[in-house]
């Protein structure tokens, strides 16, 4: 025997069950915040694969690489910059597709050298 009464036990479930609730809440997240980090998201990695794609085709364009190497990173960080326009616009879905589009393109390119 624990020595507590049944009043005692009831009242430790009762506090229990309003742990479980505020946890819960916790766990539900809120759409507006997801939606934010969507968009912080792809502006970040967009903005982040242009830069690198500028990056390339300058020391490519300086290089002795044919002329299609520069234009296609250069091109593909075109893509990727507009992706991260799209994603601070709330247009997540598209901005992924254009950065995979955007890389896709910058690594056709890097096949020509």
């Amino acid at each position: 025997m624990s020595g507590r009464g049944d009043s005692e036990i009831a009242e430790t479930r009762e506090e229990q069950s309003d742990l479980g609730d505020a946890r819960a809440l916790d766990d539900v997240e809120d759409p507006a915040r997801e939606a934010r980090r969507a968009r912080w998201t792809a502006v970040v990695t967009g903005a982040l694969l242009t830069l690198a794609g500028l990056a390339a085709s300058t020391l490519r364009a300086t290089g002795s690489a044919p002329a299609l190497v520069p234009a296609a990173y250069a091109f593909g960080a075109a893509v990727c910059a507009l992706a991260a326009f799209l994603g601070n616009r709330g247009r997540t879905r598209r901005a992924l597709w254009l950065l995979v589009a955007g890389v896709m393109v910058m690594a056709l390119g890097d096949q020509f050298d």
